[in-house]
């Protein structure tokens, strides 16, 4: 398969939703160590509002990606939500009007949609954020156009760069006002980020 198309996304949808509330508890747990602890919540309600819009969704890639922002942003006022539909809504942007793109522009996306939420919460990498594990799995992710194989990089950077960073202390949001605290807990939007790629993986 060298494409993915809204028929691809309408196929993941379920499991993934089904992944995010299976860890809605973990990543509560997580995030009230270094945050609100609602991040479960936030990605619990999204995951239901994707499940509500997942038969409707259009052929136009732009428009499926839109309303899975709505879908986050509706549901959650959340800073993560919003980072998240950020994403989506850049993604959104590149592939209006398209019904299908290959695999090997998955990187780009990410690398957009990166920019785009770094502008947004004003983060920057190296600040132990969900940021870092986006640009690991968007350089994993090159040359790669086989989904199996693009998902499992990515996933695979992703945990090699909560190793990395499990042990510095948070610098963004409001895990920074833990300071040393925050030294040996991993970020609760990294592990978002691992639960949204597990989910795809299935």
């Amino acid at each position: 398969m060298s494409d993915f198309n809204t028929a691809t996304i309408k196929a993941a949808i379920p499991g993934l939703a089904a992944h995010l509330e299976e860890n809605a508890a973990f990543l509560n747990e997580a995030d009230a160590k270094l945050g609100d602890g609602d991040l479960g919540v936030t990605m619990q309600r999204g995951a239901r509002g994707l499940l509500e819009i997942v038969d409707d969704l259009p052929d136009d890639l732009g428009m499926v990606f839109m309303r899975c922002a709505q879908a986050f942003t509706k549901t959650s006022g959340s800073s993560y939500g919003t980072l998240l539909a950020t994403g989506l809504m850049t993604a959104a942007k590149a592939c209006k009007g398209r019904e299908s793109v290959p695999w090997s522009k998955v990187p780009a996306l990410l690398g957009d949609a990166q920019a785009a939420m770094m502008v947004r919460g004003k983060g920057a990498l190296g600040e132990k954020t969900v940021l870092d594990t986006l640009e690991a799995a968007r350089l994993a992710a090159k040359g790669l156009d086989d989904p199996e194989a693009l998902l499992a990089a990515a996933l695979t950077a992703t945990e090699k760069t909560l190793d990395r960073l499990r042990d510095e202390p948070a610098r963004q949001g409001r895990a920074r006002m833990f300071a040393e605290k925050s030294v040996g807990l991993d970020d609760p939007g990294m592990l978002a980020f691992r639960c949204l790629l597990e989910g795809l993986k299935g």
